[in-house]
């Protein structure tokens, strides 16, 4: 089930309205009900799949029971073994098995020697990479004993399952997550308007922005050698818009939710694109997971300790890994690798290079707005080529499609079918952008705009969203992208 369809549009206020005021006097009754919703929401798309779910469950609850039984470190550190070895096996195999033997077969095929293989049909799992990271965050803070294991198996089920960020996060950790499941929880009018407003600007984000962005990316992606400079520069700022829109969008309407019910997720994005580097950049974009890195791969590898080449080789790896985690293709693997060559750069020179007085900057307004703005654009337009890899099929392709950008069409009007409706979406992102811009100073850009103003001016404002809702609505829904991964 996406949040996009008409189906969910049943299904939240139904959850809804049962949850508070049916099984409201009971935290354990309401987080039987939320396992029963969450497991109707994930088995909406393939029931088969459900057990996958219980299974991680079932056996980090267990792990967990284990630490607190087991104060020896030898049998602490198997437990933390079979964690590790049963949620990444699941997820190796269903996301990886396939490209490991392909890659395999290649690598003897390229030695000049042929083997044959089998690759399986196997169907991805929608979300296991998030709550395989969720789960896993469970065990190894357990086993760091920065959280007590809980012997409470309905809400350790409840905060595995929850259903607004099952499939696409935020990866929530359990240090923070998991005790929100084990106390009263009580509706604020407040906070639930708060999470409507989310809601409609994640929507917004989805369906006005991303989806319309979409129709000219998948054009011009699919045969990139017909198209002109300016056309390629174009596709490629489209999709930069089209997966911020996509993925933030579901973020906001994840975190909106759950405001529903009663709980509170972490920002998972704080616009990126308003970035002045390439760190500030990693700072914003996608934050749940570049923290979990961080915290459970960069750290524990020594982080920013020891020598240059040990500080170099744990960035290169934190990026590279974050980049196969996307998926099973040497694009995303290329993907992660530019971003790690590019962080690295950008953190060797910001670490040795002095620099300029912040006070004389203060002292030249329009030098200090000049400078921020050559750093955002120049930060964009490299984060904007990185993605055209993301984006392509194979690494020859991402290739092609940059060379094609610098030709001597780049100065030529753009040559898409339909100008009409392209001008149409530069004018909505125009507006998204000045949306973005006046809120970025909050957790997301509806939540205090016009919050001072008259009544009629705010829900005018909201009436407004509503309608462009309805006019740019696709007639076929279109799934989130991280739903692959």
């Amino acid at each position: 089930m996406q949040f996009n369809t008409i189906d969910f549009a049943f299904f939240l206020p139904i959850v809804f309205l049962f949850y508070w005021f049916v099984v409201g006097k009971s935290v354990r009754l309401q987080n039987i009900f939320l396992i029963i919703a969450s497991y109707t929401f994930y088995g909406w798309w393939d029931w088969r799949f459900l057990f996958l779910i219980l299974l991680s469950t079932v056996v980090d609850f267990c792990v967990g029971i284990g630490f607190k039984k087991y104060k020896r470190d030898a049998k602490r550190k198997l437990l933390l073994v079979i964690s590790v070895f049963t949620n990444l096996g699941i997820l190796v195999f269903f996301k990886y098995y396939n490209f490991f033997v392909e890659s395999f077969s290649s690598v003897f095929t390229f030695l000049g020697s042929d083997i044959s293989y089998r690759s399986l049909n196997i169907i991805l799992p929608v979300g296991i990479s998030f709550y395989t990271f969720q789960t896993l965050s469970y065990t190894i803070d357990v086993y760091k004993n920065r959280l007590e294991p809980t012997s409470d198996f309905v809400s350790f089920a409840a905060f595995v399952s929850f259903f607004p960020q099952l499939v696409a996060g935020p990866i929530e950790r359990a240090t923070y997550f998991l005790p929100q499941f084990q106390k009263k929880r009580h509706f604020k009018y407040t906070v639930g308007v708060d999470g409507l407003k989310q809601i409609l600007w994640g929507l917004f984000k989805k369906v006005v922005i991303a989806d319309n962005c979409a129709h000219y990316v998948d054009i011009v992606f699919a045969s990139s050698s017909d198209y002109t400079s300016s056309s390629l520069i174009l596709g490629a700022v489209l999709f930069s818009f089209q997966i911020y829109a996509d993925f933030s969008g579901y973020s906001d309407i994840a975190i909106g939710v759950s405001k529903l019910f009663g709980f509170h997720l972490k920002q998972n994005f704080a616009y990126p694109y308003f970035a002045t580097s390439v760190l500030d950049f990693w700072r914003r974009w996608h934050i749940s997971l570049s923290t979990w890195f961080r915290d459970y791969l960069y750290i524990p590898l020594g982080g920013s300790r020891g020598s240059n080449y040990n500080i170099t080789r744990n960035i290169f790896l934190v990026f590279v890994i974050s980049g196969f985690w996307h998926g099973a293709s040497w694009t995303y693997i290329m993907w992660g690798f530019l971003h790690a060559i590019i962080y690295l750069v950008t953190y060797y020179i910001t670490k040795n290079v002095a620099q300029l007085n912040s006070k004389a900057l203060d002292n030249n307004v329009f030098f200090t707005n000049a400078v921020y703005c050559f750093k955002l654009l120049l930060t964009f337009i490299i984060i904007c080529l990185t993605w055209v890899f993301f984006r392509s099929q194979t690494i020859d392709l991402a290739f092609e499609y940059i060379s094609n950008m610098f030709s001597s069409t780049i100065f030529s009007f753009p040559n898409f079918i339909g100008k009409g409706q392209l001008f149409s979406i530069i004018i909505l992102l125009l507006f998204f952008i000045c949306v973005e811009w006046v809120g970025k100073k909050e957790s997301y850009a509806l939540k205090m705009i016009f919050i001072t103003f008259p009544r009629l001016i705010r829900w005018s404002f909201y009436s407004l969203l509503v309608l462009l809702l309805g006019i740019f609505a696709k007639t076929q829904e279109v799934p989130f992208i991280y739903f692959q991964f």
